[in-house]
């Protein structure tokens, strides 16, 4: 309160009506004004935290839709360098079909190029082939065509028909074996 007001209060030592409704309209103002500086504080701190919310939610999208898009390139492109490997195969398949006809020897030649470099590029790979004669039959890495007496003991691979391969340590096919059912007695 004022000092002017402090003069108008009456001996009981009450301030007269109209002096305390000024004071108390005068409180109202600046507590309204503090109170819209407050809102208005608020208002902008909620547009800003809107703001980061939508740019935080664009840049989600977008590295989401970018890695997928990396994903289907990985599918498409995966073996890239895989094909890029059996491009040297195909050219030595080509070199051993150009060999002049009676050329056995040549011919030969070329077709052991191919495998040579057939095995070099499964093994850049991690391409490893199963051999599975004299070893026990594995049904986890073998496929039994079917069993025959021999002198080897009862479940070995006698024979194979097909090599199996493995890529990085995973099955890709099974070895086609004959196994023997143990001697013929």
């Amino acid at each position: 309160m004022s000092e002017e007001n402090k003069g108008r209060q009456s001996e009981s030592g009450e301030v007269p009506a109209d002096v305390a409704e000024a004071a108390q309209a005068a409180e109202s103002v600046n507590g309204a004004e503090s109170e819209v500086d407050v809102v208005e504080q608020l208002a902008l701190e909620i547009a800003e935290l809107k703001d980061k919310l939508l740019r935080t939610h664009a840049e989600m999208e977008n590295l989401r839709k970018r890695g997928e898009r990396q994903v289907e390139d990985a599918h498409k492109f995966g073996i890239e360098k895989f094909a890029t490997g059996l491009l040297d195969v195909v050219d030595n398949l080509e070199r051993a079909l150009g060999v002049e006809e009676g050329n056995e020897a040549g011919m030969r030649e070329g077709v052991q190029l191919t495998l040579n470099s057939w095995h070099d590029m499964m093994r850049r790979f991690h391409v490893e082939r199963i051999d599975a004669v004299g070893e026990k039959f594995d049904p986890h890495r073998h496929e039994a065509l079917s069993q025959m007496p021999s002198e080897e003991p009862e479940g070995t691979v006698i024979a194979q028909h097909v090599p199996g391969y493995s890529l990085h340590g995973r099955l890709i096919r099974p070895a086609r074996v004959l196994v023997s059912s143990g001697s013929a007695k």
